[in-house]
């Protein structure tokens, strides 16, 4: 389901079991990469149940540490 519907996010949000300690969201029904997070209008979070969510985490972390090091290296 790559688009749920609005009732499906919410209990999928709303339900306790998708969430580890209350932060890091973990539903393997859910396919999305990047859902809403449980507090509405604030962002997205990761879906740590999905493998292309984790390769996403990884990529966005290793492009801003590329960045981070390139400035580094630039001031010396």
């Amino acid at each position: 389901m790559e688009n749920p519907s609005k009732e499906t996010e919410e209990k999928w949000s709303n339900d306790p079991n998708n969430w580890i300690w209350g932060v890091f969201y973990f539903n393997p029904e859910d396919k999305r990469i990047t859902p809403p997070k449980r507090i509405p209008g604030i962002g997205v979070t990761i879906n740590f149940a999905n493998p292309k969510s984790i390769l996403f985490l990884i990529g966005a972390l290793l492009f801003f540490a590329f960045v981070v090091f390139s400035i580094i290296k630039k001031d010396h």
